[in-house]
């Protein structure tokens, strides 16, 4: 049991991580046996995504002044919360995956950057690609523009070398 430091402490901590995280989502996690829960947090662990069961009125507390403020209203029963301070597209994955093997885990609802994210909309996020795969396409699309650039600007001086090539051959004929 937390002393009443502690919690202010506790409080005060998880105020902080809302603050800085790119998503929250909010799961229930009822029915859950310990092993299982274990499992899912070695997995989003993996990700680098942060999984905490905190008690609900803590969780209103560390939400005031935050975008998590506007999902508090969900802050019941047994609620616990998935973190992500880099990649938004992983605790949504992550979780999605989970609870499509374990029918006991409930995702809520979540936020992201000042927006709610139904269950609907954590589905969608979680068939995106991930940040890195992302990245890798963009990356590869950047990489393919100059050089195609750079190919077109070299067949320019070829093409008109042809031409004047063209025209040469056709005044010899002549």
């Amino acid at each position: 049991m937390l002393n009443k430091i502690e919690k202010k402490q506790l409080v005060e901590t998880l105020h902080q991580k809302f603050a800085e995280s790119k998503i929250i989502i909010l799961t229930d996690y009822k029915g859950l046996d310990v092993d299982t829960i274990n499992e899912l947090r070695r997995k989003l662990k993996e990700s680098n995504v942060e999984y905490k069961v905190v008690k609900n009125t803590m969780l209103i507390r560390a939400a005031e002044d935050t975008d998590v403020a506007l999902i508090k209203d969900h802050f019941q029963g047994p609620s616990a919360i998935a973190m992500s301070y880099e990649d938004p597209v992983s605790p949504a994955k992550v979780l999605s995956d989970f609870a499509k093997e374990n029918d006991k885990l409930e995702i809520k609802i979540g936020v992201m950057a000042g927006k709610v994210l139904d269950i609907n909309a954590i589905k969608s996020l979680s068939a995106l690609p991930s940040r890195d795969v992302l990245l890798a396409q963009v990356l590869s699309t950047m990489n393919g523009v100059p050089t195609a650039f750079v190919r077109a600007l070299n067949n320019v001086p070829e093409k008109l070398l042809y031409a004047l090539q063209a025209i040469k051959d056709q005044k010899e004929a002549a």
